[in-house]
């Protein structure tokens, strides 16, 4: 990378010089000091900086000089004491010394004592030095190897093709049989270390100090990788890219599987297969081997491959989908490529489900301490946490693991461990109980009543504690850790899902294919098929693309998704609870549970990384995160650094307007008793109506919900008022499904770079509008720059549900556990700071570089408020104008577009 053009910040007061590819704005600049010192000091960090002021880069720029330095002091540290050929006693070796002549050994055996000490030390810092040069010699023949690689492509350059797996070996039934028993299971209290199912590879002990840099989204993650190419550090930077097995397998007949679940299973079994077919050769005529599956392990995984890959992403930083072009073009699997570059990386860049997981963090060979953490986009992270480690069952799923394990039981039982009987049956107690508690009725296994069956009970909820919840169940006598680790070693979930695919009727083969049902295979399809119907309805991510056979897929494995709810039950009991929901069908019912305080979980992560930085555009209001997270993570106020930061666009660029009163003198008021009157949406009708004669090119208006912009609407179309706005501005709505987003927004902005050029026609329409909703997919991670969002327009405030029993529950459970916040209680805090940063997300969306111009009309008497306007951003709320007639508000728009004319 050319870096000619790279210019470095002046050192400060402090002497830190910042390499940056441009002269940094002075806020990038405060950005990348607050920063150096937060990460010196060991400090937690708050940091925000709106989208547009050049976050990503301060964040690369200010976190690698920091780890520059770090590593230039370690070294020069670790040099000074080994040369230091004739070391003198120290001044604490005289101490102690003196302090021991009363005592009776002699004066030479403590000078000996003394001496091998410090010989012990001057070894020990010997070995680290040794440690770092043999890493630095390891990287530059990774380097050199693939200079050498490059230069053999570039003389004789050989097209590749994707391999083809070979499947040419098929399992006898005998062998076929044997795999789906469990693995023989003796005693629970056995502490002798359980063999990894993923084969690890041996690295010499990691002495890197790293930055572990996580995101929400795939493509966020995948910007960041660009950026830090692009940054004076992408040449020299190691950095690996952790993804799941869903986005880096290349393996044609694992990937093609589709559901996670199944995917990650079939990995392991292929690996099984090839160390087990290891182990066969080994074992002597003489010994009976053990029982063994058949065929090679996946071809993509060997030792050689490996090796090659791992140099690549070594030596150059790559984003999945460069990944994956390499592994297919090496023919190695970079899922493990990157996980055995981890010991040499110095960025480990990983989403946020791997980070904030235990298991999953730790099965990924992440290790924290020492190290430093970066979430970025963290202005939802109490509730990711929550969501990584809350988990519901549908009353289906449980009802088919129950059927699918009774039958497993049923056909092998006389070939079972009396061990393997006691807890499998222990497992059909718990899922019969859970069937119970959910309406449901039991018939004689392996012989299923109907998937519709009515539970006969209606519709209730019911939320209850851990121990609660199992008193009432009569399951208060079962040891659910024992229980979850006999899930585990025994892998239950993975044998039974094999026995579906083999065993069991061909309607649940994990290839989709579905013949005409009969049996258990006809009423496990019904419960798909609900399961499908039910979940198209809900709102998709960019994480998680529909695919029509995904869910038909996943169902035939439901036993290692209830094993989640089992781990779920072995919280404590203050710090979850388990809701029921019960509805007229068993499939529709479910039980959830609810994690009440993300701080249990995020307290290691802080306690045993060096420091630890939440970052993002709009981290307002922060109470929540120093209160509910940090506070709770038992982080001492000292160790908090704040930092935020203003926008880069000049202040005549910004307009945010409070809005109290419409056109005719009402007071907009959109409280929930009060926004569904025909006068309240007649009154925002006109102000629609009159801002868009002002306003050029696009205009965003926000709904609280879908319902209510359905509503509203729906009253318009009756009135007119549609029919008005039509008339200066093509108005488009927010899609409830996630695919027609696209051709929404492409639509939306093709009108308004039309109109642009037509605007001075008279009658022409000037621009677009478009009608979405807080929370919706166009309120995060689109971005309304320029002409495509001039204006944006928030109606009302989009307070939850408050008869939402979670929501109840966690109000309740921090009014418990918690002060009152300035003289508010602390689930009120709560509620108010789900609103306010629904609000500013949404409004964020307009100004999205130093260039941009926008206003922002926060339509509702309230945002006149001053607890209202202390939780929306600095940067917006220090310019914010609060109006009570709309003639001023009118007025102030118009002079501010027409000054930029």
């Amino acid at each position: 990378m050319d870096h000619r053009n790279e210019v470095e910040r002046n050192p400060g007061a402090d002497g830190i010089t910042f390499p940056f590819p441009f002269t940094p704005y002075s806020i990038q600049e405060d950005f990348m000091q607050s920063l150096y010192v937060t990460l010196q000091d060991g400090k937690v960090g708050i940091f925000e900086s709106p989208t547009g002021t050049g976050k990503s880069l301060s964040l690369i720029c200010g976190a690698l000089t920091w780890l520059r330095d770090f590593e230039a002091h370690q070294q020069s540290e670790l040099d000074a004491l080994l040369n230091r050929e004739q070391p003198t006693p120290r001044e604490d070796d005289k101490d102690a010394n003196s302090n021991k002549t009363h005592q009776l050994e002699p004066d030479w055996l403590l000078e000996f004592d003394s001496k091998k000490r410090r010989m012990e030390e001057a070894a020990q810092l010997k070995l680290k030095k040794e440690s770092l040069e043999r890493r630095e010699s390891k990287l530059n023949e990774m380097r050199n190897r693939l200079k050498a690689k490059k230069r053999k492509l570039e003389t004789s350059p050989t097209p590749t093709k994707d391999a083809k797996l070979d499947d040419s070996y098929k399992k006898t039934s005998s062998e076929a049989e044997d795999e789906l028993l469990v693995a023989d299971y003796t005693s629970e209290d056995d502490e002798k270390k359980v063999e990894d199912e993923e084969e690890t590879q041996e690295e010499e002990e990691d002495t890197i100090t790293k930055i572990f840099y996580c995101s929400r989204t795939h493509s966020q993650l995948s910007q960041f990788v660009h950026e830090v190419r692009k940054s004076p550090f992408g040449e020299d930077v190691r950095l690996t890219n952790l993804g799941s097995r869903q986005n880096l397998c290349i393996n044609p007949s694992v990937k093609k599987l589709k559901s996670l679940t199944l995917i990650n299973d079939k990995c392991l079994e292929m690996q099984k297969k090839k160390k087990d077919s290891n182990k066969k050769t080994e074992v002597s005529d003489t010994k009976k081997p053990k029982r063994t599956t058949g065929g090679s392990g996946c071809q993509f995984y060997t030792q050689g491959t490996q090796e090659e890959i791992k140099d690549r992403i070594a030596v150059e930083a790559l984003d999945i989908e460069q990944l994956v072009d390499l592994g297919r073009e090496l023919k190695a699997c970079p899922y493990y490529g990157t996980r055995h570059s981890v010991p040499f990386a110095q960025i480990v860049v990983l989403s946020y489900n791997i980070l904030l997981h235990k298991s999953t963090r730790e099965a990924c060979g992440i290790k924290l301490e020492g190290n430093v953490v970066i979430i970025d986009e963290a202005h939802n992270l109490l509730e990711t946490i929550s969501s990584v480690h809350s988990v519901e069952v549908t009353g289906g799923q449980v009802y088919k693991a129950f059927s699918q394990l009774s039958q497993y039981m049923h056909r092998y039982k006389s070939r079972l461990k009396a061990k393997n009987l006691m807890y499998i049956k222990q497992l059909l107690h718990v899922l019969s109980s859970f069937i119970n508690t959910l309406g449901g009725k039991l018939s004689s296994p392996p012989h299923p009543p109907p998937a519709n069956q009515k539970t006969g009970s209606g519709t209730v909820t019911k939320l209850l504690t851990i121990n609660d919840f199992l008193f009432e169940l009569k399951l208060d006598n079962i040891n659910f850790f024992k229980l979850r680790r006999y899930c585990q070693r025994s892998k239950i979930s993975q044998k039974l899902n094999g026995f579906v695919e083999m065993k069991m009727d061909p309607a649940v083969n994990v290839d989709g294919s579905a013949p005409q049902p009969t049996g258990i295979s006809h009423f496990l399809q019904q419960i798909q098929k609900q399961n499908l119907t039910k979940q198209s309805t809900s709102i998709g991510n960019e994480e998680n693309k529909a695919n029509p056979s995904s869910d038909f897929v996943e169902a035939s494995s439901p036993l290692m998704h209830i094993e989640s709810f089992l781990q779920a039950l072995t919280n404590a009991d203050k710090d979850g609870r388990v809701v029921i929901y019960r509805k007229d069908l068993l499939s529709q019912s479910s039980l959830k549970f609810l994690l009440l305080n993300p701080a249990i979980h995020f307290k290691e992560v802080v306690n045993q990384a060096r420091s630890v930085v939440i970052a993002g555009g709009t981290m307002q209001p922060l109470d929540e995160f120093k209160h509910q997270l940090f506070s709770c993570a038992d982080v001492p106020p000292e160790r908090i650094l704040e930092f935020a930061c203003g926008h880069v666009i000049p202040p005549d660029h910004l307009l945010p307007i409070a809005l109290a009163q419409g056109p005719s003198g009402r007071q907009m008021d959109f409280t929930f008793q009060s926004r569904n009157k025909p006068e309240m949406l007649d009154e925002l009708g006109r102000i629609l109506v009159n801002l868009s004669t002002i306003i050029p090119a696009g205009l965003v208006c926000f709904f609280p919900s879908y319902e209510y912009a359905d509503h509203v609407y729906s009253h318009w179309e009756k009135t007119g008022v549609l029919e008005r706005l039509e008339k200066k501005k093509k108005i488009f709505q927010e899609p409830k499904k996630a695919t027609q987003v696209e051709q929404i927004l492409g639509q939306y902005a093709m009108v308004i770079k039309n109109t642009s050029t037509n605007s001075k026609q008279s009658g022409s329409q000037n621009g677009a509008i478009l009608l979405s909703v807080v929370g919706g997919k166009m309120s995060e991670g689109i971005n309304f720059s320029d002409d495509m969002g001039r204006c944006v327009v928030m109606v009302g405030l989009p307070y939850a549900n408050i008869y939402s029993p979670e929501l109840k529950e966690k109000m309740d459970y921090l009014n418990a556990t918690m002060p009152p916040i300035q003289g508010k209680t602390a689930g009120q805090v709560h509620y108010d700071n789900i609103c306010m940063k629904a609000v500013n997300q949404s409004i964020g969306r307009a100004i999205r570089h130093k260039g941009d111009y926008a206003t922002i009309v926060l339509v509702d008497h309230r945002y006149s408020k001053p607890s209202i306007q202390s939780k929306l951003p600095g940067w917006i709320g220090q310019q914010l104008h609060t109006t009570e007639k709309f003639g001023k508000a009118f007025a102030l728009i118009r002079q501010f577009f027409a000054s930029k004319r």
